[in-house]
């Protein structure tokens, strides 16, 4: 394989860092992010895109008051580009002020810096936005990692369930699928990647959710060459 493909929550880093850090942390600066900056053009944009999401779900039980709605939409995990997008430039200002800073996995650490000298590209796919994936390596506990990453993709390119998007992947990255290994805690994923040719590893991680399947699996990126 001469390409890897990192998940982040339970494979890169911790599954509760995004749950109890950074939602939290976007929940608690929301009010005061959009009054300060709410008429700027991309914030602008993305609740116009969420006002139009809300109102094409009526039977939603939600509120729809933009602030309410948006609260209602961190505390459920929504994956909406738009809401990524605010909680990408609240955790921007986190991550410069040193509130926030990103964990990275000892042993995932070892592993960027192996096979960058070795010279195997690293690109990383994720639900949270690439804004949101550049922070927490270039932020990290370790340092900046972002050296060491050779590209990022999110749900732009298709959703992490969908075969198709590994296939756009592949192709983006110029490699056949077969030349990707692509490293997930959730075995949905990994069955998608599986279906477009990747090869799979399943990250066993503390705190992961129970689940079983026949792929290959790791508890630390040692075990990968």
């Amino acid at each position: 394989m001469s390409v890897y493909l990192l998940d982040i929550e339970g494979t890169t880093t911790p599954i509760d860092f995004v749950a109890r850090v950074l939602f939290p942390y976007a929940a608690e600066h929301l009010s005061a992010y959009l009054e300060a900056h709410g008429d700027e053009p991309e914030n602008l944009e993305a609740l116009q895109v969420l006002a139009e999401e809300r109102a094409a779900e009526p039977a939603l039980d939600a509120p729809t008051a933009p602030i309410d709605y948006l609260q209602f939409l961190i505390r459920v995990d929504r994956k909406s580009p738009a809401l990524k997008s605010i909680q990408g430039r609240i955790w921007a200002q986190g991550y410069a002020s040193g509130e926030l800073k990103g964990v990275v996995y000892p042993d995932v650490v070892a592993a960027l810096r192996r096979w960058s000298e070795a010279g195997v590209p690293v690109y990383i796919y994720s639900s949270g936005s690439v804004l949101a994936q550049k922070l927490i390596f270039g932020h990290s506990d370790h340092g900046d990692l972002l050296p060491l990453i050779a590209g990022h993709f999110d749900t732009a390119v298709g959703a992490k369930v969908d075969a198709r998007s590994y296939a756009t992947i592949a192709e983006k990255i110029g490699v056949g699928p077969d030349q990707i290994t692509f490293v997930s805690d959730l075995v949905r994923e990994l069955d998608a990647a599986s279906a477009a040719g990747l090869g799979v590893r399943w990250s066993i991680r503390p705190g992961n959710a129970p689940a079983e399947a026949d792929y290959p699996s790791i508890t630390s990126f040692d075990q990968l060459a």
